[in-house]
């Protein structure tokens, strides 16, 4: 069986050091050799390309911009009204993954409009981001790279955050019929919308295209106290040959350092 690829999320991990240059030098000196980070786009692009090429770290992963977040938006590519928004985000999610060489983008869903029954809006919003994702999917291609949709809980971490099962996901991506639009797989959310994780992985880890990892409840080191058994869960991956990343997408219970001692049980942070 091929090891496991572990990723810094470097939006979570490294968080003592203030920018996200300074994190990826942390990142490839704890022996990872790929990061993901969720929003890049307050940093200068050329420092993100300088300690890149001095640190040979890849970036796999980023997020399409959240929108206004002082106005409550949290991605946009379900929104109503938001389309142009949406891809005036994705453009600008472009410009930073190639200048990084990065192959994913997260293209955020976004929340529920305040105010709107979620049933009663669901459909729109559901049209909304097939539409949204089939433009992407055609502009994504031509640059080779992945487009993933990802469900967040709504019973903890985002009451109004539209896409929050990998069900209704699985769905969408079927409607969408891309094959460069895949299902990102966070497991802490998984776990709290549905349970059930090892017949989910087994039916939807096909379509899936990255995964993350954090223990439930308190989004902490898989290892710490939790619900999760990830020696079984991440041994069930390895099983099933996944050849994909797994990012580390937790809040240090310390400093990031010293919560990395559950890695060295599933071989090298990444390759």
């Amino acid at each position: 069986m091929a090891p496991l690829k572990f990723c810094a999320n470097i939006s979570w991990l490294f968080t003592e050091l203030p920018d996200f240059s300074q994190r990826m030098y942390a990142a490839a000196s704890a022996g990872f050799r790929t990061v993901e980070a969720a929003w890049l786009y307050d940093s200068d692009l050329q420092e993100l390309q300088r300690a890149q090429e001095a640190t040979k770290v890849e970036v796999i992963l980023i997020n399409t911009p959240p929108g206004n977040i002082k106005r409550g938006d949290l991605g946009l590519g379900a929104v109503p009204g938001r389309e142009a928004e949406f891809r005036q985000g994705l453009d600008l999610a472009l410009k930073y993954a190639r200048a990084l060489n990065c192959k994913r983008i997260h293209l955020m869903a976004g929340r529920v409009p305040d105010g709107s029954n979620r049933r009663t809006v669901a459909k729109e919003m559901e049209t909304i981001f097939v539409q949204n994702l089939n433009y992407a999917a055609d502009i994504l291609s031509k640059e080779g790279i992945t487009g993933l949709i990802e469900p967040i809980n709504t019973r903890i971490t985002d009451p109004r955050y539209f896409l929050d099962s990998p069900h209704q996901a699985a769905a969408i991506l079927e409607k969408v019929g891309k094959p460069n639009i895949k299902l990102q797989m966070d497991v802490f959310h998984w776990q709290i919308m549905d349970g059930n994780l090892t017949q989910n992985i087994h039916k939807y880890l096909p379509i899936v295209g990255h995964v993350q990892i954090a223990q439930v409840p308190g989004r902490n080191e898989p290892d710490s106290a939790g619900e999760l058994d990830y020696r079984y869960l991440l041994t069930m991956l390895e099983k099933l040959q996944y050849q994909g990343y797994i990012g580390c997408e937790y809040k240090p219970l310390g400093s990031t350092n010293e919560g990395l001692g559950w890695i060295k049980d599933y071989g090298k942070p990444s390759q």
